[in-house]
């Protein structure tokens, strides 16, 4: 483990219920990121998605996938202060040729992995891909931009 999600709330804005990533578990600065979200029966979101056959949002999976690549863009700001990652933050510019490949439901562990293709400036261009049992559940190309808050 590298990050928990205490660690995580250090480098994200995001909170309950809309912080999507539990764990990161592997991180090259500048390459890649591995992480993951426990999906629960708890969580707000299966009240109306759908109460009779629960299924965890696409657009659920690729914000946790965008989350995972925003751990990944401030973890690689080198020098950057505690401070300065504080008073920053990454909006999304574009999703590109998502799919969705399996549906995921409560019990799942969702797993993300994003690989840098592009990164120039405060500009990251991301491959995401989640997983669920090693089986490929939805994938996006994500870009996305480091700003002041």
């Amino acid at each position: 483990m590298l990050y928990n999600v205490v660690e995580i709330q250090k480098i994200l804005p995001h909170r309950f219920p809309f912080l999507l990533l539990d764990r990161v578990t592997d991180l090259a600065k500048g390459e890649y990121i591995e992480g993951y979200k426990n999906v629960s029966i708890s969580e707000p979101i299966f009240q109306g998605h759908f109460p009779d056959h629960p299924i965890y949002p696409g657009v659920m999976i690729i914000e946790g996938m965008a989350q995972a690549g925003g751990v990944l863009a401030f973890k690689s700001m080198d020098g950057a202060t505690q401070e300065e990652i504080e008073n920053k933050v990454v909006y999304f510019m574009s999703i590109d040729k998502a799919k969705f490949r399996a549906p995921v439901t409560p019990g799942d562990k969702l797993v993300y992995k994003i690989n840098v293709i592009r990164n120039k400036g405060p500009v990251w261009q991301l491959d995401a891909k989640a997983y669920v049992d090693d089986k490929l559940v939805a994938q996006a190309e994500l870009k996305a931009m480091i700003v002041d808050k």
